[in-house]
């Protein structure tokens, strides 16, 4: 079984997608550290100096190329990757793939995201927290579509990483 973690930037996709992957003995990818190894470069780099379009293109092979080497995988993808072609159509058709969206809500991410933008290019210039709260709603609006196709919809706000993890779990055992 592959499970590929879904959702906006500061879900916890990646520290939901760690402990996941060691509590199940499973390998764990992180889609945006694997691009940036391919690339030789930080995502933000690979946005600027060669496009969004580009960059959708390498984030959709390198997934299908990381789902086709591993069957124990759990994968913590970037916020629009379900968004970009048909990448969220042929996860849904594969049979050993479980898709799973770590919900949380605007208040819960502009919290989270404000306090380390610093850490994130997209959104290290936004020096209010209205200004951050304006940019994720319309994000939010644009990938709900996308994220709540997912098999497992997971409310996050006030759960704990573990907690997130012993909830997956439950709903895949």
């Amino acid at each position: 079984m592959q499970l590929v973690l879904l959702g906006y930037m500061g879900s916890g996709k990646s520290s939901v997608g760690k402990l996941l992957s060691e509590t199940l003995h499973y390998d764990f990818a992180d889609l945006d550290t694997c691009i940036e190894s391919s690339e030789e470069a930080v995502i933000s780099e690979v946005f600027k100096d060669k496009g969004e379009i580009y960059f959708r293109r390498k984030e959709a092979a390198v997934l299908k190329g990381l789902l086709s080497e591993k069957n124990k995988l759990v994968v913590a993808t970037g916020g629009g990757t379900p968004c970009y072609g048909t990448v969220l159509d042929d996860l849904l058709a594969e049979e050993n793939v479980v898709t799973i969206y770590l919900k949380c809500s605007l208040e819960t991410l502009t919290n989270r995201l404000f306090d380390e933008r610093k850490d994130r290019p997209l959104i290290a210039h936004m020096d209010t927290e209205n200004l951050m709260n304006d940019f994720i709603r319309k994000h939010l609006f644009e990938r709900s579509f996308y994220y709540q196709k997912a098999a497992i919809i997971l409310e996050c706000d006030a759960l704990s990483v573990k907690e997130i993890v012993e909830k997956i779990i439950g709903k895949l055992f």
